[in-house]
């Protein structure tokens, strides 16, 4: 009977340990189970954190590189604007530079078709110092010049009146206003010199020296030339320097006389000079001056004069008055004429001054005219 209990104590004692040891064994499993997913969660964190990171150092990459070429591209807007302001600057000068050398063209071609023929001697003056200033300043600023420091609008520069596009211009506009007064000049002094040709065309004039007054009736006086009047030409506006086409600048005009339309008598520049002092010899010798009938003779007048005239008249383009350097007296057989005092001492005497006769013009040559002599310096 005692034995029967003690079985039935050691069971149930027996039941109770095994009931704790696997409650034990539950607990210690879900202990193992929370630890895992304790583990499980902070490894999840730690990889995001690392995920987190790295999205941040990447973002911080890019904006630097996005920063970087912000710079840059700013960099080379301010270089381009820096290379366009020169650009700019640069023509600009240039411009301003050409405007004032062709101010002084003008106004050197001006000066030397004028010379002597205005109202006014200061006016060319005037021109003439502003010219050699102009010309100073186009020295001291090279067609090549690059702009810098002075050398945009309104810069001071080193070179002067040359140094900025303000001087250039400046010294351009004085030019100008100075040409013009110089213009206007010589337009007052045309218009007196034409109010003296008119009033000497109302009055007679005293037959020259060595006319014999009474001889007009005489057919030995009377002129030679029967053909239609020619008159002597003026310089050839714009003209290019060929044959009858001399400009002003290459032409020098006598100090007296004028032809029946009021043209002064235009000859190259030194043949005008040297025509000059021979008159002085003929002046003395004769008691008056040398009278002239035709000198220079643009190309329009050899065309008209080779149709009227035929074969006489040199073909246009070749005539000898053409290029300036020939000149004809009138032609009045009894002052001019072959064997008369005049012609006698102008061929003898002409060529101390480098005027002389060709050959074929003379008494018994190929093309006889005594009226007609030309310069050989």
């Amino acid at each position: 009977m005692a034995s029967g209990t003690s079985r039935r104590t050691a069971h149930r004692t027996a039941r109770r340990t095994a009931r704790r040891t696997a409650r034990r064994v539950a607990v210690a499993g879900a202990v193992v189970l929370c630890v895992l997913a304790g583990a499980a969660v902070g490894v999840g964190v730690l990889d995001g954190r690392r995920d987190a990171a790295a999205a941040d150092v990447q973002a911080s990459a890019s904006a630097s590189v996005a920063a970087r070429a912000l710079a840059d591209d700013a960099a080379a807007r301010e270089v381009a604007a820096a290379r366009a302001s020169a650009s700019l600057a640069a023509t600009t000068r240039q411009e301003a530079r050409s405007a004032l050398l062709a101010a002084v063209e003008d106004g050197g071609a001006t000066l030397d078709a004028t010379d002597g023929e205005v109202a006014d001697d200061a006016v060319r003056d005037a021109l003439a110092q502003v010219l050699q200033r102009a010309k100073h300043a186009l020295e001291s600023t090279p067609q090549d010049a690059e702009a810098g420091e002075g050398g945009s609008a309104g810069g001071g520069g080193p070179a002067g009146e040359g140094g900025s596009v303000a001087a250039l211009r400046a010294l351009a506009a004085e030019v100008v206003a100075a040409r013009a007064a110089v213009a206007a000049s010589h337009e007052e002094w045309v218009a007196e010199r034409e109010a003296r040709a008119r009033e000497a065309a109302r009055t007679p004039a005293p037959p020259p020296a060595g006319r014999d007054p009474g001889g007009s009736d005489d057919d030995r006086c009377r002129t030679t030339y029967d053909g239609p009047p020619f008159y002597t030409s003026p310089p050839t506006k714009g003209g290019d320097g060929s044959n009858g086409r001399l400009p002003g600048s290459m032409l020098a005009a006598t100090s007296w006389g004028v032809d029946p339309k009021g043209t002064r008598y235009y000859l190259r520049t030194e043949a005008t000079a040297a025509l000059e002092r021979l008159n002085v010899a003929f002046r003395a010798e004769f008691g008056h001056d040398l009278d002239l009938d035709l000198t220079y003779r643009d190309y329009a007048t050899q065309v008209a004069m080779r149709e009227a005239l035929g074969s006489i008249a040199a073909r246009p383009g070749t005539s000898k008055h053409g290029t300036g350097y020939a000149l004809d007296v009138p032609e009045l057989p009894c002052e001019y004429g072959y064997g008369t005092p005049q012609h006698t001492w102008l061929v003898g005497t002409g060529p101390s001054f480098g005027w002389v006769q060709p050959s074929w013009a003379r008494q018994g040559g190929s093309n006889p005219e005594y009226w007609h002599f030309e310069y050989v310096g």
